[in-house]
């Protein structure tokens, strides 16, 4: 892939054990990468050990990669489970362990429950909005019942594809359309 490609994260927001955010992940990806607009990556912040946000400092080396990770990308697609009507635990705690790595990014969502996770995003997109990042409309949701086998094999339906398709073109247009502005940062 040429240098010039935008880089994409797709941020896998649980570390719970037997999540099935890394399924969904995969199966973002694999459409992503068949588009060839961009270059796509799983990040996982379980990879990552990320530390309690106010036990440690900004130079904590965990703390560190993941900034350098989100640093290098120029958005991102937030792999969203909905607990307690809100985000994991886990997500808020990656989320706020960074600031300026997330400026002035474009975000897609994509979420689950059995609401399809809708209540999630919608607490994300107010934090996404405090960060810098421009999340964009179309907002691909998965149920628990219908989208998963025993709640726990990911088993989409097709229509979801044409759904991510369209998040994915509106993360490149404002992803690109963002990146003049982080030059000048």
């Amino acid at each position: 892939m040429s240098n010039d490609k935008l880089h994409i994260g797709i941020i896998l927001g649980s570390t719970r054990e037997g999540r099935v955010s890394p399924q969904v992940g995969e199966w973002v990806k694999g459409i992503a990468d068949m588009r060839g607009d961009a270059q796509y990556e799983i990040v996982d912040i379980a990879d990552y050990n990320l530390p309690f946000l106010g036990t440690t400092d900004d130079a904590d080396p965990a703390v560190s990669r993941w900034n350098e990770k989100l640093f290098s990308l120029d958005g991102f697609v937030f792999i969203v489970q909905e607990y307690n009507h809100s985000i994991t635990g886990a997500l808020k705690n990656a989320l706020d362990l960074a600031r300026e790595a997330w400026n002035n990014k474009a975000a897609g969502i994509v979420s689950y429950g059995s609401t399809g996770g809708a209540r999630a995003a919608e607490h994300l997109r107010g934090i996404l909005g405090e960060l810098m990042i421009a999340d964009v409309r179309t907002h691909p949701t998965l149920s628990l019942f219908t989208d998963f086998e025993n709640m726990t094999v990911f088993k989409p339906a097709e229509r979801h594809r044409q759904t991510v398709n369209e998040m994915l073109n509106q993360l490149i247009a404002w992803s690109a359309a963002l990146k003049p502005l982080r030059a000048k940062q």
